[in-house]
């Protein structure tokens, strides 16, 4: 990573000063924002009237957190219509342009004005409503829990970065059964968003794309009670698996692989993964939009990244592990189709983090050559899936995790035979 001026503060004069006028909070909804003109002020809008709503006797306000936005954001953000009583603030952060530093500067306010509870929103939903603001505080200030993660009902194809690597992972080496890890939405105590805003994390990939799973897996192994709120479907502006995704699965696997090596003698110690409590039930089941995937294309990436990194899975994984591999690879050449199932993509997974532990070389070189694998993986579950329903799919999903937890042991037998 490029290095940047590392600042005591992601928060400009402007919003100290601001902070100093407006004095202390109960509650604070930060929005992390880079040019989101055509959604933002519907955020800022929904928020303010769910504060409104439902804290009509707390002191509450809204922090856009502006990454510099070159279109109207900003402006957007400022005309939005706001209650009286729910102060607006926008303004662009100081650090490494990411949602991560976005992050920083909304942790050092609520921290600042000592807020007892905190929750962040993205900048593009287009389902939010004002009732995810409560469902995302209420546990918290109730003094339920400490953190909440985002519980969404997703089309299948949507979110295969959580589903096929950041969630397996998280549940079976954690012990929390967290859904969406990195959902992008959140909510946190005041004492919570202390601890994040002393972290000396804010020259790595947490200043980016790294800041949800570094969020999720923190609190977990720091001891705080999680829990997830259940939202409904999570409506915004999702990618086709097939498209580049390459900056944001760079930052969120080596932040992940990171965490792993960082709590190395938590995880070690988890003996079998506990369910994680679920806030709010929802009236009606709503309707999820579809999400689009190029299998071929997938395929494609898949093929030419085991031909070009060939030698490097060879040092990488284990010879039964690489065989297996190349087993698919074989089948897709000949016109088979993709067959990557969980139980190779498991240990295949497993033979990559343990290697990121002991790895002397470019770590993020090493983390960049899982893309075409995971192409492959997403590309295989998309062909299973593609005749099932969502909750048919979903069921893949946790059967999937159900393997990661089963080889679990493989991970540590690799480690111990390391050490």
């Amino acid at each position: 990573m490029k290095n940047f001026k590392q600042y005591a503060t992601a928060l400009r004069k402007d919003v100290l000063n601001w902070i100093q006028e407006t004095s202390e909070l109960d509650i604070l909804v930060g929005i992390p924002s880079f040019n989101n003109e055509d959604t933002i002020r519907n955020v800022v809008e929904k928020v303010a009237e769910g504060l409104h709503a439902y804290y009509p006797n707390l002191r509450k306000a809204i922090f856009v957190s502006d990454g510099g936005s070159l279109d109207n954001t900003r402006e957007e953000a400022e005309a939005a219509n706001v209650p009286k009583d729910v102060h607006l603030k926008v303004s662009i952060y100081r650090g490494i342009p990411g949602k991560g530093t976005s992050f920083r500067a909304v942790f050092e306010m609520a921290e600042r004005c000592k807020v007892d509870v905190c929750a962040v929103f993205d900048s593009d939903l287009r389902s939010i409503s004002p009732e995810w603001v409560k469902h995302m505080t209420e546990p918290i200030l109730e003094n339920k829990v400490d953190f909440l993660a985002p519980y969404y009902l997703r089309h299948k194809y949507d979110g295969t970065i959580t589903n096929h690597i950041v969630y397996p992972i998280t549940r079976a080496l954690f012990g929390k059964d967290v859904r969406q890890p990195i959902g992008g939405d959140f909510g946190f105590s005041g004492q919570l968003a202390s601890f994040y805003a002393h972290q000396d994390v804010w020259n790595t990939d947490v200043a980016k794309f790294g800041i949800d799973i570094w969020m999720t897996v923190s609190a977990i192994a720091e001891g705080y009670r999680i829990g997830q709120a259940k939202l409904g479907a999570k409506i915004h502006d999702p990618k086709d698996p097939a498209e580049d995704l390459g900056p944001m699965f760079q930052q969120v696997v080596s932040t992940l692989f990171f965490l792993i090596g960082q709590y190395e003698n938590y995880w070690k110690n988890v003996q079998e993964t506990v369910s994680v409590p679920l806030f709010n039930e929802l009236s009606e089941i709503p309707k999820i939009p579809p999400v689009a995937v190029t299998l071929s294309k997938m395929e494609r990436e898949f093929i030419d990244g085991f031909e070009h990194f060939r030698p490097l899975y060879e040092t990488v994984l284990s010879l039964e592990n690489f065989h297996g591999l190349e087993k698919v690879y074989q089948q897709v050449k000949s016109g088979e189709g993709l067959h990557f199932g969980a139980e190779l993509w498991s240990k295949i997974l497993y033979d990559f983090v343990f290697t990121y532990q002991t790895w002397s070389r470019n770590r993020r070189r090493l983390v960049s050559i899982i893309t075409p694998l995971y192409f492959g993986r997403s590309g295989s579950f998309c062909r299973e899936v593609q005749d099932m329903s969502n909750e048919e799919a979903e069921t893949v999903i946790l059967e999937q995790a159900k393997v990661f937890e089963q080889n679990k042991g493989y991970l540590l037998d690799k480690l111990s035979a390391w050490e």
